[in-house]
């Protein structure tokens, strides 16, 4: 499979209970491969690049990922006096805020994946970066709120409890998340978000970051 350069994703097969994996080469060859083997299989595609040879095969449009980066010095940070960001927040907590948290992804928004099975692969998600990453719980007036997980300098998941959802509270939290980062010695902070997300396109936006990449999202659901 790596001379046809398709790269296995386990963290996904464990949560949908079938083969699933990432094809890394747009070719004829590999998709015919793909085609031939059951699973579920993910296609990155930038945004002009010609799809035909994707739907030929059966390659269904999922999502579109944009990738915020921020420059060290180019971050907008702002303070609130009841908001704070803790390291040390119970895993079971932020699990409760995480579970259904995800419409926008592009595992929800694929008609053949059950909805059930896209929220615990967030939920496993999460889990992970726990043990390999960092997870900062943000806080309002000692209530959790939310969280941001981190591997690195990514930003790789994020959510906001309902009830503090579009009342201008995030600028403060992912402004101190980002502003941890750079103290830690890091040039830049990234994430992906879907473009399909607005409000948390237009948050990044706000706080310094910019757009430099997109990539369109292709699925293929092969049956046995």
């Amino acid at each position: 499979m790596n001379s046809l350069k398709i790269k296995d994703t386990p963290w996904d097969s464990r949560v949908f209970g079938i083969y699933t994996a990432e094809i890394l080469d747009y070719s004829s060859d590999t998709l015919t491969f793909a085609k031939s083997k059951p699973g579920h299989y993910t296609l990155k595609l930038k945004p002009l690049e010609d799809k035909s040879l994707a739907l030929a095969y059966g390659f269904y449009y999922c999502d579109t990922l944009l990738e915020p980066i921020c420059k060290k010095g180019e971050l907008t940070i702002s303070s609130h006096p009841d908001i704070q960001v803790s390291g040390d927040v119970p895993l079971s907590d932020l699990l409760k805020i995480c579970h259904g948290a995800f419409s926008h992804g592009r595992f929800h928004r694929d008609p053949y994946l059950e909805k059930t099975l896209a929220d615990k692969r967030y939920d496993r998600w999460l889990e992970d970066l726990a043990e390999n990453g960092k997870v900062y719980g943000l806080l309002m007036r000692n209530n959790i709120a939310g969280f941001i997980a981190t591997k690195d300098n990514q930003l790789q998941l994020h959510a906001v409890a309902k009830e503090y959802q579009g009342k201008g509270f995030a600028k403060y939290w992912w402004s101190t998340v980002c502003d941890h980062l750079f103290a830690q010695g890091y040039e830049t902070v990234i994430s992906s978000i879907s473009a399909s997300n607005l409000p948390v396109l237009n948050l990044y936006a706000s706080l310094g970051f910019r757009f430099l990449t997109a990539l369109d999202v292709y699925h293929l659901l092969v049956s046995e």
